[in-house]
């Protein structure tokens, strides 16, 4: 039987072929790119147009995802830079992850060893889905955490006591800009930019020890994708490293190489639903 979801047609085989995948796992490995979180509403900025389309002031400017998401850009226009992730941290802060958060939850509850993630995304979703911040892998940073621009030293704080607010329709920061808290100079949210050399990458080393502990501890993997594009190949690249059975879901970009598991072409939601689905008539999880 065939059903349409996304776009594209899918086949319940190919749900239950990652079903099967899911039950003879001791583990889950969740790897998420920008596309998670497309259906709590994000932008996932695919593209120029994309990302115009989010933030028409820059389209005005003919500024690119690259320029803004710099930290020169915080040199050249510290209330500009500072106005476009102001209001992504406000943004984030405001989304209600989707139900497919809770889907892998219930996934990880299944297997011996749960679940860890490993993401790119900056958006901190996954701790407000109540994943565990220690079996979280953030590779590019996080928003909610902010960091001197020199730096003047390797630290991090909480982004919780930053208010922003913004100029929308100009892309601008109004009020004062956020400080360094040991320095006073400008500071900055501690995310891995494009032409970045003074990323604070203390957390994420961090965290990427937890995983390499847990990754040594599971004793049979299962890799589930979500919305991980090619562009930007750091989460496709570290799925397919795993020599795991690999669950590629992505509306665009589904293809996996050959043998290494299966494709769904379908939104990270509708795609976790199906999966959902199978385990349940399946009675891996109860409906």
């Amino acid at each position: 039987m065939a059903c349409r979801l996304g776009g594209e047609m899918q086949f319940d085989n190919e749900f239950d072929r990652a079903a099967s995948f899911i039950e003879s796992a001791d583990g889950v490995l969740i790897s998420a790119g920008a596309g998670m979180g497309v259906d709590s509403g994000l932008p996932d900025f695919r593209g120029d147009q994309g990302f115009w389309q989010a933030y028409p002031a820059l389209a005005d400017a003919g500024i690119e995802f690259a320029s803004i998401a710099n930290p020169y850009a915080f040199v050249r226009d510290p209330r500009k830079a500072w106005g476009f992730y102001g209001h992504r941290l406000r943004l984030y802060r405001e989304t209600v992850p989707h139900e497919g958060f809770s889907i892998l939850q219930g996934i990880a509850a299944a297997l011996p060893s749960g679940a860890f993630v490993f993401t790119s995304n900056v958006d901190g979703q996954f701790q407000k889905a109540g994943f565990p911040e220690h079996q979280i892998c953030e590779v590019h940073g996080s928003i909610h955490r902010i960091q001197c621009m020199e730096p003047c030293r390797d630290d991090i704080w909480p982004a919780d006591y930053l208010r922003p607010t913004t100029d929308d329709a100009a892309c601008k920061w109004l009020g004062e800009l956020p400080v360094c808290v040991h320095c006073r100079c400008l500071a900055r949210p501690n995310i891995l930019m494009f032409e970045d050399w003074k990323w604070v990458a203390q957390r994420t080393d961090i965290q990427r020890t937890y995983m390499r502990g847990w990754l040594n501890s599971a004793k049979t993997l299962v890799v589930i994708e979500l919305g991980a594009g090619p562009d930007i190949p750091t989460v496709r690249s570290f799925s397919q490293r795993q020599g795991a059975p690999l669950i590629r879901i992505n509306p665009r970009h589904s293809v996996i190489p050959e043998g290494a598991g299966v494709s769904i072409a379908t939104g990270a939601l509708a795609g976790l639903h199906g999966i959902q689905k199978a385990l349940q008539r399946r009675g891996f999880l109860r409906g």
